[in-house]
């Protein structure tokens, strides 16, 4: 990542950042779970509580290399925009999104995607920094954290749903 991250003006992630990881089995090949989080739709329909809508879609309708949207939502009652840029896409391995524009200091998403007996594992790493300093670490550390866990937790249930539905198996 350190010659993309030169190349995209990344800073390298730093120290006082807040991360997570959150893995999980889904009872489907790596490909079709890759497309599947590249997919703008299913992200709509997984953030559908949020009322997240797309001001800016992705040209062509898809994530691809390069690609940036803009995001609208709902989030402690206040509304949010954030606009991304997906990058260092890898099919069907990885791809990462990091906010270009919107209310963090630093927010970064790295979507990895590995053959399992059972299917896939999916692994979210994601990485930010709230804004204002001190106090900015300390939002992180006491509420941003878990709800940025819970929200891509949800994210990740509607996706195994729409993927592992009644129905599918391993070869569909």
């Amino acid at each position: 990542m350190q010659a993309t991250s030169r190349i995209l003006g990344l800073n390298p992630i730093r120290s006082d950042m807040a991360r997570f990881v959150l893995e999980r089995v889904i009872a489907a090949p790596p490909a079709a779970v890759f497309a599947s989080s590249l997919d703008p739709g299913l992200h709509l329909r997984s953030m559908q509580r949020h009322r997240e809508t797309m001001v800016e879609a992705p040209a062509g309708g898809a994530f691809t290399e390069g690609s940036t949207v803009t995001w609208r939502a709902r989030h402690f009652g206040i509304p949010f925009r954030l606009r991304s840029l997906v990058f260092d896409i890898d099919e069907p391995h990885r791809f990462s999104d990091r906010q270009i524009a919107g209310p963090f200091a630093s927010y970064l998403h790295e979507h990895v995607f590995e053959e399992h007996p059972d299917g896939t594992l999916m692994r979210d790493t994601v990485t930010f920094r709230s804004p204002l300093g001190p106090l900015g670490r300390l939002v992180d550390r006491l509420v941003m954290r878990a709800y940025l866990r819970r929200l891509i937790s949800e994210r990740n249930d509607a996706l195994a749903s729409e993927i592992e539905g009644p129905g599918r198996t391993l070869s569909a």
